[in-house]
């Protein structure tokens, strides 16, 4: 017997004094002061990551981002790494599909030291020769074993089917051949393009004032190029072969199944119902209409799941599961059932609320740490939110209809059409 549920309330999201920071090199930083403790928490993102790669070198942002801390300035690598070790330094790089991400944690004991050698990583990395050939090989090792690895090979491949003429076709840390060819003129070039000042997000959290942080920015962004604005496309990226099945043949007893289907940009109106139409199809993990349908009353396998997926420029769903070859045609089945039920009948209230309460109850995990609020702000940030979203943002959820969501549904559904891609050997898929 399925109970009503009191529509799900707005509580109010988490309370963040938010200031603007602008440096005298015109960069922006949200900062967050908290000084009861001695930490400090700066994320960043660059305004490009893969998708600036080469088309004939995949894989060289990924690669730049392994050797930023591989020496800088007058320090080789492990110099470098041995000052970040001795002060208890976290200093990490991430080059993302959309962006290049950095982030740096310290104690506040050691900012001197910490925003020296970040300075030194972003405006003067060696990119030695040995460093480059001993990351490489850890990349190509890496690469190596993933090659063999269903769930890499489905993904690679389901991408490139949807994105064949795009960078995001392409795998983000490249492949084997793409990434034994890089070299370090090469990397180095990529680094002055994605280095730049137009699009630059920054965030800090923690131990710092307002006037310490804008002094910090200049010394660590000022110098780098201006850099062109960012633009925004005038039209969400289409997806490729929709309506499309296809098999890579694997000698494996289970089939990995993956499926991409519509989505919607985040400055979407929607894009908020979206999320909610999502969480009840297969993003909660225990309750999705997939999970009770695909493992809970069939037994089909362990787990399956979607998610929205919006990038810079296209959005889109993504889902799957991975079960024994005799049973994927009907896995595929259910799961196409399931959606096309979602267009046809459209959720419950009951499913509607649940999931706004769930959604809107969560919320408060993302901010429990300074770097998890650096982190969500900077997300924020990247996607051309204002800080006061994380104020507004579970209002929003709360005032999501059951309506809404239906119009969501037959919007992105409609026309029932998936990308589909399997790796294993199928029985009864085509």
């Amino acid at each position: 017997m399925t109970h009503s549920l009191a529509p799900a309330t707005a509580a109010p999201g988490p309370s963040l004094a938010v200031q603007r920071v602008t440096a005298a090199c015109g960069v922006e930083a949200w900062l967050v002061e908290e000084h009861s403790l001695p930490l400090l928490a700066l994320d960043f993102a660059f305004d490009g990551g893969a998708n600036r790669d080469p088309a004939d070198a995949a894989g060289s942002a990924n690669l730049i981002s392994g050797l930023l801390d591989e020496g800088a300035g007058d320090l080789d690598a492990e110099a470098f790494q041995g000052r970040l070790a001795d002060h208890a330094i976290n200093l990490s790089f991430d080059a993302r599909r959309d962006d290049f991400h950095g982030q740096l944690q310290t104690l506040s004991q050691h900012r001197e030291v910490a925003f020296e050698l970040l300075g030194l990583a972003l405006n003067a990395p060696r990119f030695d020769a040995d460093a480059v050939a001993r990351v490489k090989a850890q990349v190509i090792a890496g690469l190596q074993r993933q090659a063999q690895n269903p769930d890499v090979i489905c993904r690679n491949a389901l991408f490139a089917a949807a994105f064949p003429a795009h960078p995001y076709g392409r795998p983000e840390r490249g492949d084997v051949a793409s990434v034994g060819g890089l070299q370090a003129e090469g990397l180095k070039a990529l680094t002055r393009e994605l280095f730049t000042r137009g699009g630059l997000k920054v965030v800090a959290v923690g131990d710092i004032t307002a006037s310490e942080l804008a002094a910090r920015l200049d010394d660590l962004f000022g110098a780098l190029p201006a850099g062109a604005p960012r633009v925004e496309p005038a039209a969400p990226l289409p997806i490729a072969g929709l309506g499309a099945t296809h098999i890579v043949d694997l000698d494996v007893p289970q089939t990995v199944l993956r499926f991409i289907g519509p989505g919607l940009m985040w400055h979407d109106p929607d894009f908020i119902a979206a999320t909610v139409l999502n969480h009840i199809l297969g993003g909660s993990a225990f309750t999705s209409r997939l999970f009770m349908e695909v493992r809970e009353k069939r037994g089909l396998a362990y787990g399956v799941s979607s998610s929205l997926m919006p990038l810079r420029q296209t959005g889109f769903l993504v889902g799957g599961t991975s079960t024994r070859n005799d049973r994927v045609a009907e896995s595929m089945s259910v799961i196409r059932e399931e959606i096309a039920k979602l267009v046809t009948e459209g959720p419950s209230e009951h499913e509607v609320e649940e999931a706004k309460r769930y959604l809107i109850g969560s919320y408060s995990l993302r901010f429990d740490t300074s770097p998890k609020i650096a982190g969500e702000l900077l997300g924020l940030a990247i996607r051309g939110e204002q800080p006061d979203f994380v104020e507004t943002r579970n209002q929003r959820f709360a005032a999501v209809t059951l309506a809404d969501v239906r119009r969501v549904a037959q919007r992105l559904f409609g026309e029932g059409k998936l990308l589909v891609q399997a790796v294993g050997r199928p029985v009864g898929l085509v």
